[in-house]
């Protein structure tokens, strides 16, 4: 009886030692599944790479598999012209903008049109020259300098709408285009047009806002036409300037402004000025003024024919007006006397509706 009882004991002691050989082992391989996770993972992130799909069904095969992933990671990460040591990936064709092919010469001239006015330009080497062309701001024409040159060169140039152009320059005897007409999607109205390499850079002038963003708001708030301030303008000679409207996205102000001529002769607009002055001056004192300037305007016209009426959308880094001044807006006509001017105050400021969302028609 003593015996079976001990020969239990022993059995049931053998039964916990390999429970608890079994439970180590699992925590084992558990340990060594996660460990090979995280390296592959790590492996799939450096080179971007994906785990080849077969079975691995022994240890010495894992170890094959991890050795031959290393091998390629070392392979990927050495210096090879343009990739770096290190944890680096390719640059994926659909981050790039892609370049405009362009052929210039010695013996011509091309020019290259831009729907808004070039801030900058830049050439990759001494083969080619190039320059705006006068007050012709959105002109540039290029010109090899070297007769021949066999490597080709690039061409950068960035427009105050936020459009980024890229251009791969070659010589050719006789270029097969001289005058080149760049559009954007905004230019023939079809969104789908819209190409690569436009509005996308974002200006300081503009308060850091996206230059594509400001236009279409401009281009909204012209096309609706709406007209929620009523009490703001004046009217004299028969033309009246009047505000409709004012704005607020990000850190611009937007003034909606019209002009209407009732003659029968055109009003030619020698300059618009906005100034910041006391509200009330007293004898003998000196005006203090601060100016204004627009960073944008849309419709900017410059004559109102005659029986017609125009609108304008003026865009401005926001600003506040001091209970004791006023902004005023001033219009000028150019060789006559039918100017005409309002003023706005800090109140008229605070009804500006801000921009949430808006509709092209």
């Amino acid at each position: 009886m003593k015996k079976t009882m001990k020969t239990k004991s022993i059995s049931k002691k053998i039964a916990l030692c390999l429970s608890l050989t079994v439970l180590c082992l699992s925590l084992i391989a558990t340990k060594e599944m996660f460990a090979q996770s995280e390296r592959r993972d790590l492996l799939d992130i450096s080179i971007d790479c994906k785990l080849p799909k077969t079975v691995i069904k022994s240890n010495e095969d894992v170890h094959i598999e991890e050795f031959s992933l290393l091998n390629e990671h070392r392979r990927v990460i050495e210096p090879q012209g343009d990739i770096w040591a290190g944890f680096t990936r390719m640059i994926p064709f659909r981050r790039m903008i892609p370049p405009y092919g362009l052929e210039v010469t010695v013996e011509k001239t091309v020019h290259i049109i831009f729907p808004a006015p070039i801030i900058y330009v830049d050439l990759g080497n001494e083969n080619i020259i190039a320059a705006v062309v006068g007050e012709a701001t959105n002109v540039l024409r290029v010109k090899s300098a070297v007769e021949g040159f066999e490597t080709e060169t690039n061409l950068a140039v960035i427009t105050n709408n936020g459009s980024f152009y890229s251009f791969n320059v070659k010589y050719a005897k006789e270029p097969q285009r001289l005058n080149i007409e760049m559009q954007d999607f905004l230019s023939d109205g079809d969104a789908f047009n819209r190409p690569n390499n436009a509005m996308e850079i974002y200006l300081k002038e503009l308060q850091n806002e996206s230059p594509l963003l400001v236009n279409l708001i401009q281009r909204a708030i012209y096309a609706n036409n709406n007209r929620f301030i009523r009490h703001i303008g004046s009217r004299m000679f028969g033309i009246q300037y009047t505000l409709k409207g004012i704005y607020s996205h990000g850190g611009l102000l937007y003034f909606h402004v019209e002009i209407r001529n009732a003659t029968n002769v055109n009003f030619d607009v020698d300059y618009f000025n906005f100034t910041m002055e006391d509200k009330k001056l007293a004898k003998r004192t000196t005006v203090q003024e601060i100016v204004l300037r627009p960073v944008r305007a849309y419709n900017y016209v410059t004559s109102i024919n005659a029986r017609k009426v125009e609108n304008i959308v003026l865009t401005f880094p926001i600003f506040t007006v001091p209970p004791d001044k006023v902004v005023k807006f001033n219009l000028n006509e150019k060789g006559g006397g039918r100017h005409q001017s309002f003023t706005i105050d800090g109140d008229d400021l605070m009804r500006a509706r801000e921009i949430k969302e808006f509709h092209i028609r």
